[in-house]
């Protein structure tokens, strides 16, 4: 199945575990949050924020909402639905610089126009995506950022095998990237991994017209 077929996946659906505390869901989002909040405060100023395949934004609004400073963030999620319910959420808790795309984070033309952004959640994406497109998308991903710009990224892992989490995190280190911090849960498939780009930013025109990944199931 493939995310960027809205009608195959019932993705409202799927967003229903986070209503239940005791979920990997809604456990991995707390610590999501938790990154992301120490992220923004990294960063004094007017911050801006690009979340790849957003959801409903419950991840990256609330944060956004409690930031003492300025923020402009745009979310980009293919599913009709879920778009919708985020721009609602940012609506409800006041925040005017967000900007919701109805639209294929595939696709770096969906948010091209918002780089450089400070901090790149790609949340949910990796698990949906085959090794080459979570390379392509990595190597790519300093195109996005300001120096020193950072990632919140997650990734499960099914138990068999060695841990997927693992070849990202070598991923993002040949990238130029610094970990900044990695939750691994002893009793949770979840991981959560944060890191700082060290190395000079690329420019945003190479990502000009390219697709980055698309979901596999």
């Amino acid at each position: 199945m493939r995310h960027d077929d809205p009608m195959v996946t019932d993705w409202i659906g799927w967003h229903r575990d986070y209503d239940d505390p005791g979920s990997s869901l809604a456990r991995r989002l707390v610590v999501v949050r938790e990154h992301l909040a120490r992220a923004l405060a990294e960063f004094p100023g007017e911050v801006r924020v690009i979340s790849l395949c957003a959801g409903d934004g419950r991840d990256v609004l609330p944060v956004l909402a409690r930031y003492p400073g300025p923020a402009r963030a745009t979310l980009a999620e293919l599913n009709p639905g879920l778009a919708q319910r985020a721009r609602e959420a940012a609506r409800e808790l006041d925040l005017t610089g967000v900007d919701v795309r109805t639209g294929d984070a595939g696709l770096a033309g969906t948010y091209l126009d918002a780089a450089p952004a400070h901090i790149v959640t790609t949340c949910g994406v990796f698990g949906n995506i085959s090794e080459a497109d979570a390379a392509r998308t990595i190597a790519a991903l300093p195109a996005l950022l300001h120096p020193g710009g950072v990632v919140v990224w997650t990734r499960g892992h099914g138990g068999i095998g060695p841990d997927p989490s693992d070849a990202l995190r070598a991923c993002f280190d040949r990238n130029g990237f610094e970990e900044v911090a990695f939750t691994r849960p002893d009793d949770a498939r979840f991981r959560v991994g944060v890191h700082r780009l060290n190395a000079a930013p690329q420019p945003v025109a190479t990502l000009a017209g390219r697709r980055l990944f698309s979901f596999a199931r």
